[in-house]
């Protein structure tokens, strides 16, 4: 069974061929500046070189069809045509109320999203893009929404409700709702594994640190509140949105610089954040830049890592305390200076980092634990997968097992669990940075060597990193 997992972005789209019964990763890939002069895909395939196809897409459908044209090419393609695939999972960003789990989309369903497009004018509106062009290609197979907002759903009514008119939240659904729930889900479940326990006996703080961010509070393994609102606005500092601040600001500079509401909510959503402030929105530019004494860069990080430890310690506070830390998304898993600059100070509630295991942490290929000998609290980083879920999803959809997750059991919730494709670059990452072996949990290391035996190109990765015995002691029997 070949599973396609799509997300369609406002200028990309992002796809995952994934067969089941084999249990691997067949290609991953991504088309990019969609709409936008020099667009190109980039695909992913274990075992063969990268390849990046420069060609114009105009729109998603044109997009999708340099997606497809790539994945059945009969030089470096996976599969042989589209017939091969038995169902696609869509991300979708905005589920509303009306979704706590994953749906078989119908033409009712399909109407449902249309009509909460008002709640995610940013995001919706491409994922049905995503959805209209994939029915023309795949018609005959179903397709599956996964939400991110279904995650949420389980927050208590007076954490989602807010403090307006009760009539606002009854006539149009104002009230919070909170996203990056597929990858909250995805790492709130990792992090249980490597915890080693039931993950409804967990609290956890996840810290989802992206261009777009937003942080977690899962009490007993669901989500209890989180930073995000009634759009992605709310809560945290971010690439280009402002986060929290105080609403009156909007009207006051509305009136004093004669701004329309379109152009103000441009504004905040597109012109502030890490961008208003420093003028870029990669923190890794941001992060050159302090280097080079910048004041402004140096300004902007304090902030975005205050707001970050603010809400680490009030959610500390809101779940009645946590096991374990999480950081996840692009800065989370890269970013050790972030992470440092927000876990400082917390040693009152139980956190304490150790520096030198943060400093080795960037990688997107394994979990990784950087919490000190003497911390009461684990910290995590873990690669989040969000298709992972989508797979999972829509394969239980098509057999009819599915439930909500309070009632399911993935199987990345498994500890011997590994994503071959991730093993591999590891591997391959581990021979120029082989202390990156010394921090891996011991659960996870231990599902690591059961994989080096199985797979013959892992092993012989494994044999060519320096220093190898160091960081795996007795790792010659699993060689042998």
């Amino acid at each position: 069974m070949i599973i396609l997992c799509l997300n369609c972005g406002s200028s990309s789209v992002k796809y995952r061929l994934y067969n089941w019964d084999e249990r691997r990763t067949l290609a991953a890939g991504i088309v990019e500046r969609i709409g936008i002069k020099d667009s190109f895909c980039e695909q992913e395939v274990a075992g063969k070189e990268h390849i990046r196809i420069p060609q114009d897409c105009q729109d998603h459908r044109q997009a999708l069809q340099l997606a497809v044209s790539t994945m059945t090419h009969p030089r470096y393609g996976v599969i042989k045509d589209m017939s091969c695939i038995s169902a696609v999972g869509h991300r979708v960003v905005h589920g509303g109320e009306k979704f706590a789990k994953s749906v078989i989309i119908t033409p009712e369903i399909y109407k449902t999203f249309e009509d909460l497009s008002d709640l995610a004018p940013l995001h919706n509106p491409p994922n049905l893009m995503g959805i209209k062009a994939a029915q023309e290609f795949m018609p005959d197979i179903p397709h599956m929404a996964i939400m991110d907002t279904a995650w949420h759903q389980t927050m208590p009514e007076h954490v989602y409700t807010y403090a307006l008119p009760y009539e606002w939240y009854t006539k149009y659904g104002v009230r919070r709702y909170g996203f990056h729930g597929t990858s909250f889900l995805y790492v709130a479940k990792r992090a249980a594994v490597l915890l080693e326990k039931n993950p409804f006996e967990c609290n956890l703080v996840i810290c989802h640190i992206g261009n777009g961010a937003s942080v977690n509070a899962v009490k007993n393994g669901v989500s209890y509140d989180t930073s995000m609102g009634f759009t992605p606005l709310e809560g945290m500092m971010m690439g280009t949105r402002c986060g929290d601040h105080d609403t009156a600001i909007d009207f006051f500079i509305m009136q004093k610089e004669n701004k329309s509401p379109q152009e103000m909510n441009s504004i905040l959503n597109k012109k502030s954040g890490l961008l208003g402030i420093t003028g870029k929105t990669d923190m890794r530019d941001i992060q050159d830049a302090v280097d080079r004494n910048d004041d402004m860069a140096s300004l902007a990080l304090e902030m975005e890592c205050y707001r970050i430890k603010k809400y680490l310690g009030s959610y500390c506070f809101a779940v009645g305390g946590a096991h374990a830390i999480v950081f996840t998304a692009g800065i989370g898993e890269m970013s050790d200076i972030v992470r440092e600059k927000s876990l400082q100070g917390l040693e009152s509630l139980g956190i304490v980092f150790d520096p030198e295991k943060n400093r080795i942490a960037k990688t997107r290929n394994s979990e990784s634990e950087i919490s000190a000998k003497n911390s009461k609290v684990k910290i995590f980083v873990v690669p989040t997968d969000e298709e992972r879920v989508l797979i999972e999803d829509v394969v239980h959809l098509l057999d009819g097992t599915y439930q909500i997750h309070t009632q399911f059991t993935y199987r990345f919730q498994d500890p011997e669990y590994m994503n071959t494709l991730r093993c591999l670059e590891f591997a391959e990452e581990c021979q120029k940075k082989p202390e990156l072996l010394g921090i891996m949990p011991l659960i996870y290391k231990k599902a690591f060597l059961k994989e080096v035996k199985k797979q013959e190109g892992l092993k012989k990765r494994i044999q060519q990193i320096p220093d190898v015995q160091k960081y795996l002691p007795g790792i010659e029997k699993e060689l042998n």
